[in-house]
């Protein structure tokens, strides 16, 4: 294997996506005779479903299938290491049987996958309605969902695989270049300089999937060097592959050279090193507190929220999969073991003065069942850096193109940078995206809004729609892991000011605003990137497809959703909160003058 492997233009992987055959389903077989099945959406401006509420689920749907954007598509497998979009290859033929066959005023119900009932309802309801993974409260446990998941009866959802409105690694990529930022301010207070970024810092992180591959890439357009620690080598491959991670190796002490040579140059530079985070972070701390490193940061973002997704120290990576089936309660036992060892470095990394964080993949509580007693020794990055913006309202808003044309998003980038051209942070952003973000499946972006600024980008999209500016409909929607839609105490709701980090009554108002203020698709699903038993949370899809009708839909479901971020963080008591109600105008009956 070499030491890096260089990826294309994001030009000419723009390119390639765009001159794809406008195909629904393809199906090849294998000379065994087994199915192996490839699925990318359809492009282009027209529809075979009777509206595009329902064709735009269809395509989005399809889309979380793409091998450009799912991490097993074979297995229906989206990312997070078990996050499914359909139950089974059955659910989801009939899923887009049904899709296409929908009325206009009827609404599809899809329970864990797999799709359960048609209902009239009418042109503003939703076109779908999705639950997923949802367990009743003493049921809500990892070897209890497994046995109904055997049975076929549920699947896990994650956020957006089960609530098709997954965009690749991309997805989670501004949050956690905020994420970043957030920390190279808060590591430059404490240091006393006027720094601004990360040049001549490096984190050290694990993980390196869907979710975790834009670790690399969030560090790198923040300045800084970074290694990453994944034992799958694929993960690897494809994240250089597609532009997220500059090169990786096999060899821990080229990958440390490299990664400090490129930190003592101010460099920014990703390094991916193929091993067990179990083990590479315990060594990598004994080389820290030798001299021999000078690691800055570090944080993880290993599929740890599934004991069974996490490879335990000692068993080999081919032998993985067979391993977790034949004994899964031994297996998790031991997952949480090589955790404890993980963390306990990550304390240690503390200890000796670098900034760790978790980010909010449950890797402290699994090691606190694995024997770990200080596992909660650092903080979560919610209560660390992001609660602020979910103070505003502001959070992930991303959209896609259903034509699959890149030049529609080029178009909606530079419509959002006029909407709002006194953020320096979003047009930044926004102008690092067009240059770094490679498309996975059907071209999209992601950028941070907040509250009464989501409906206009919206609004300003259905317009160009509606004059042929764009050459197609846009699907807007957002990951689940936003300011009002989402109890997870591990993670977004972690040590919220007035203690009430485990309510889940706002996920379930979110969902039903937005089912009421004329979403798309709806979703309300448990577990997420935590695992069962510790989240709840909401999702919605809209769609801008140029009518009147889409126009009324938009604003109303752009204001309300980022809202309910603002009143349950006024609800909680923080004052920024209260702020912005007031000067945004929106009402929170018990708020006072």
């Amino acid at each position: 294997m070499p030491d890096s492997v260089v990826a294309r233009t994001v030009a000419a992987r723009a390119m390639d996506v765009w001159n794809r055959p406008m195909t629904d389903t393809i199906d090849t077989r294998p000379a065994s005779g087994g199915a192996a099945r490839i699925v990318r959406a359809p492009r282009g401006p027209e529809r075979t479903a009777k509206s595009w509420g329902a064709e735009a689920a269809k395509r989005m749907l399809m889309n979380n299938l793409d091998p450009e954007v799912a991490e097993h598509p074979e297995d229906l497998v989206v990312y997070g290491g078990t996050g499914k979009a359909a139950r089974s290859w059955e659910a989801f033929d009939a899923i887009v049987r049904t899709l296409d066959e929908l009325e206009p005023d009827e609404t599809l119900l899809v329970q864990s996958g797999k799709p359960v009932g048609v209902f009239r309802t009418h042109e503003w309801a939703p076109r779908v309605l999705i639950a997923n993974s949802n367990l009743v409260g003493d049921w809500a446990t990892w070897p209890e969902f497994r046995r109904l998941e055997q049975l076929g009866l549920t699947m896990y959802g994650q956020m957006t695989a089960g609530s098709w409105i997954y965009i690749g690694t991309q997805g989670i990529l501004q949050g956690t270049y905020e994420t970043f930022a957030a920390v190279a301010r808060s590591l430059r207070a404490s240091q006393g300089s006027a720094t601004a970024d990360l040049t001549g810092t490096l984190t050290l992180t694990g993980g390196c999937g869907g979710m975790g591959g834009a670790q690399p890439l969030a560090v790198t357009l923040n300045r800084g060097a970074v290694l990453v620690v994944d034992v799958d080598e694929s993960r690897l491959a494809r994240r250089v592959e597609h532009g997220y991670l500059d090169e990786y190796t096999a060899d821990l002490d080229a990958a440390v050279a490299r990664a400090m040579a490129a930190k003592d140059a101010g460099e920014a530079r990703s390094i991916g090193v193929v091993g067990n985070a179990a083990e590479v972070f315990p060594e990598l701390l004994r080389r820290q507190q030798a001299g021999d490193v000078g690691i800055d940061i570090v944080t993880d973002q290993t599929s740890a929220h599934d004991p069974l997704a996490y490879l335990p120290i000692g068993v080999a990576f081919e032998d993985w999969k067979a391993e977790a089936s034949v004994d899964p309660e031994d297996f998790t036992r031991r997952a949480r073991a090589s955790m404890a060892a993980h963390v306990a470095a990550m304390v240690g990394f503390q200890d000796a003065g670098a900034e760790v964080f978790d980010y909010g993949n449950s890797i402290r509580a699994e090691a606190q069942l694995g024997g770990f007693d200080r596992a909660f020794a650092f903080p979560g990055f919610v209560p660390a850096y992001i609660r602020p913006q979910f103070a505003e309202g502001r959070g992930p808003f991303r959209w896609v193109a259903l034509s699959g044309d890149p030049e529609d998003i080029r178009k909606t980038d530079q419509a959002v940078r006029e909407l709002f051209p006194d953020n320096a942070g979003l047009v930044r952003w926004l102008e690092k995206a067009g240059e770094a973000v490679h498309f996975e499946g059907l071209p999209a972006r992601i950028c941070w809004l907040g509250y009464q600024e989501r409906h206009l980008a919206g609004l300003k999209f259905n317009e160009m729609v509606a004059s042929g500016e764009l050459s197609g409909p846009i699907v807007i929607g957002r990951d689940h892991l936003d300011a009002g839609s989402v109890a997870s105490p591990y993670r977004e709701t972690e040590a919220m000011a007035d203690g009430s980090d485990a309510i889940a009554d706002w996920p379930l108002l979110n969902a039903l605003l937005n089912t009421a203020s004329g979403a798309a698709w709806v979703s309300i699903h448990h577990g997420g990137g935590v695992g069962i038993g510790r989240s709840i949370h909401a999702g919605q899809v809209t769609v801008a497809d140029g009518t009147a009708l889409a126009a009324e839909k938009l604003a109303r479901v752009l204001t309300n959703d980022p809202g309910t971020g603002v009143m349950r963080h006024v609800d909680a008591g923080y004052d920024r909160a209260k702020e912005v109600a007031r000067e945004r105008g929106l009402t929170v009956p018990m708020l006072e003058d």
